[in-house]
């Protein structure tokens, strides 16, 4: 990820503090419209599912230069995706739908370069979960 990625995505934590909810909120929809199969991947959500990971997509836009200060948190969604059964190809559709509500919540404020600063913090993001969640998975 690149030293402008970070910088990007770190310029955003305010809105996504403020708007994090609204995002999540609109994800959920887009996400299950899209990829009607992620629905059962949800059946046990808690009801505030959306705002845990509002709060996730808050905490990793606050810490996008110290990501060892997320190492915990990683750890719990590593092994709740391992207890839901997330595997690799789910990530992309949470991408798609994650970006698009980025986009209609944050409206011009979500410009190309902040969607794909976005995009390339998700990417890497989800490449340490899965790396993670490859150990757990081979653990069990």
């Amino acid at each position: 990820m690149t030293e402008e990625t970070k910088a990007l995505v770190r310029s955003t934590a305010p809105l996504i503090k403020q708007k994090g909810e609204a995002i999540t909120q609109t994800m959920y929809p887009i996400l299950f419209e899209r990829y009607p199969d992620a629905k059962a991947l949800f059946k046990n959500a808690s009801d505030n599912q959306h705002k845990k990971l509002a709060a996730s997509i808050y905490a990793y836009a606050a810490n996008i230069d110290k990501l060892d200060a997320l190492s915990k948190a990683i750890e719990t969604i590593a092994a709740a995706h391992v207890k839901t059964k997330i595997k690799p190809e789910h990530y992309p559709w949470v991408r798609d739908a994650l970006l698009s509500a980025i986009k209609e919540v944050l409206g011009d404020d979500a410009t190309a370069e902040v969607i794909s600063a976005w995009g390339e913090a998700y990417d890497f993001l989800a490449n340490v979960l899965i790396q993670r969640e490859k150990e757990l998975y081979e653990a069990r």
